[in-house]
Order: C-alpha cells, then sequence, then structure tokens
C-alpha cells in the first residue's frame, strides 16, 4: 500500500511507554530489538543514547523531518480532542489531563524529529513497512509493535494481520502486539481469536500477557508470539 502523508496521524511514545506495554526487563533492553510500524516514537533515540540496538521501520520515514514534523503540528490538535470527547475511556493515573498527555507525546516527538536525521544516514530508521520487511531471517531477538496491528483492525484485514506477525516470526525470536483493544472502539480486535488458532495451528508459541501499563481502559495486554516449537 502507498503511503500518503496527509492520511497519517503520527504519534509517538517513549522509553518508559514501551518498558511498560511491552514488559521489557533490563535484559530485554540489551537485546537486538526491531521496533515495527515505530512512527515517531523516541524509543530509539532513547535507547541509542544509552548505548543500545534498535532499529525502527515505518513507511513515514520515507519523508523528510520537515515533513512529519508539520504533519504532527497539523493533527496534534485533533487527537487531543479525540482524547477530551472520550474521557472515561482512559486511566488518568500516569497523566493528570489530555494537556498533559499531550506535553508528553510531544516532547517523545521532538526528540524523535531530533534524532531522525543522524538515525537515519545510520540506518536506524528505515523506510519498511508491513507485511514484507528487508530482513534477515531471525535477524534480531525482538520485535516489537505498538498501536498498529490490531489497533487498526477496522482497517487492516485478518488476513494482513496473519501475514505482518509470521513476518515479524521471521526475522525476530520474539514478537510482542500491544495492545489488543481497536483504537476507536475499545473493544478486543475482532481479529485477535482467529489469529491465535491460526497461528497455534502453524506450531507457533502464543499467549496473551499483562501488562504493566494500562491507559486506554482494557488496554493491558499484550500478545506474546515465538517461533515455530
Amino acid at each position: 500500500m502507498s503511503l500518503k502523508l496527509d492520511k497519517v496521524i503520527p504519534w509517538g511514545r517513549c522509553l518508559d511507554e514501551y518498558i511498560g506495554m511491552f514488559s521489557l526487563t533490563s535484559s530485554d533492553l540489551k537485546l537486538e530489538i526491531l521496533d515495527c510500524a515505530g512512527g515517531p516514537a523516541s524509543f530509539n533515540a532513547e535507547m541509542t543514547r544509552q548505548g543500545k540496538n534498535v532499529i525502527s521501520c515505518d513507511p513515514v520515514y520515507q519523508f523528510s523531518a520537515v515533513e512529519i514534523g508539520d504533519r504532527i503540528q497539523e493533527t496534534y490538535q485533533t487527537v487531543i480532542d479525540g482524547v477530551k470527547a472520550n474521557l472515561d475511556g482512559y486511566l488518568w493515573n500516569n497523566f493528570e489531563s489530555p494537556y498533559q498527555l499531550g506535553e508528553v507525546r510531544m516532547k517523545a516527538m521532538q526528540e524523535f524529529l531530533e534524532d531522525f536525521p543522524s538515525g537515519l544516514q545510520q540506518g536506524r530508521y528505515l523506510n519498511a513497512e508491513l507485511p514484507v520487511l528487508p530482513f534477515e531471517n531471525c535477524q534480531f531477538d525482538l520485535a516489537l509493535c505498538s498501536n498498529f496491528l490490531f489497533a487498526y483492525s477496522h482497517l487492516l484485514s485478518e488476513e494482513f494481520h496473519l501475514e505482518a506477525i509470521t513476518e515479524m516470526c521471521r526475522v525476530a525470536k520474539e514478537v510482542r502486539v500491544f495492545p489488543l483493544l481497536q483504537s476507536f472502539s475499545g473493544e478486543e480486535s475482532e481479529h485477535l481469536n482467529q489469529i491465535i488458532a491460526e497461528l497455534k495451528k502453524r506450531s507457533f508459541s502464543v499467549e496473551i500477557q499483562e501488562a504493566p501499563y494500562e491507559f486506554q481502559k482494557g488496554g493491558n495486554k499484550m500478545l506474546r508470539v515465538r517461533g515455530k516449537m
């Protein structure tokens, strides 16, 4: 599928959120990690600063930092207004208000924008998209996918989800996907049970695990998938 920047709502999260969403331990953070559909998250920048190894891939990386930054500014208020309109759909433990949420996320995205040009040159950010990735078999120890698969079940088919997850399993020894809710309904993805059943049928190890992170109500679970048993 071809990506048009005017159709994308870029929204990035920071390292602390990744640690919570994916239950990342200190040992996990030392692994070779792929951040798949990473968008304008500061995860790569923060991890790189700590001497860790992360490659992020996303079709949005075909655009310049200026273009991505402009799109963030254009869509920022739309996202915040959407959160304000559904305050009861979220838990306000980690964030005091939609305004403070916006501040935290903008800080993360600004850190990404500052890191993006050098990271692109160093090969830490790659213009690539699921369900076909330009990596070797088992190139990574761990692949993470945040707020894309399952979250966009209204746009992405069950077949796409299955192809995407099996492709991540090809390039990484373990895959973690968070959350398992559809972003705009707050309900469990309509694809989840069928995907789990099919992955098990194909001899993958699959489990749903609670994560120590919940912002969207009920959105505190991740899918963990490991290579064929």
